[in-house]
């Protein structure tokens, strides 16, 4: 599907991604749901990646809030610039080596109904106009909130299935 253009294209994609991910998580057998991924990422198995996003949704709902009330986020994260992500996702990777997989599901769940209600509760002017809050700098909340909600979806789908093929 292409890039959200408006709220309903979001939700409704978001929702899909969301459902399609829990989907692909439930289909693996579940003595399986702690195994290694194959490949040499930073993350290794359906935990690392659940964590990942669940911390990206509330650092973005931290944004957003921030911004809200007039402040200035520090985006991605304090200390860290787009140049330095990786550095940031090892120390979001390392926060949650000691959680397991259903905890990171059910902060997942929390995270994502709170970025969806979020979106629920915009326009389409205040999600896709641009330059609408200062804090966005040139983008739009709404391109915030497709990161976060449907596209970091479907990566982790894609992460996953590529890892149990």
């Amino acid at each position: 599907m292409p890039r959200p253009k408006t709220k309903e294209e979001l939700l409704n994609l978001s929702k899909s991604n969301f459902d399609k991910l829990n989907a692909t998580i439930d289909a693996i057998e579940i003595d399986r749901h702690d195994e290694e991924f194959p490949d040499d990422s930073l993350y290794r198995n359906i935990r690392d990646v659940i964590t990942h996003l669940h911390e990206w949704n509330t650092m973005v709902l931290s944004w957003y809030e921030t911004g809200e009330k007039g402040g200035k986020p520090a985006i991605p994260g304090e200390g860290y610039s787009w140049k330095t992500l990786p550095e940031l996702n090892v120390k979001i990777w390392t926060k949650y080596q000691s959680t397991n997989l259903d905890e990171a599901r059910k902060l997942f769940q929390e995270s994502f109904s709170s970025v969806y209600s979020l979106i629920e509760s915009r326009t389409n002017e205040e999600l896709f106009e641009k330059k609408r809050y200062s804090w966005t700098g040139s983008t739009s909340l709404g391109a915030y909130l497709i990161s976060c909600a449907s596209s970091h979806c479907d990566w982790a789908i894609k992460k996953i299935r590529k890892a149990f093929k």
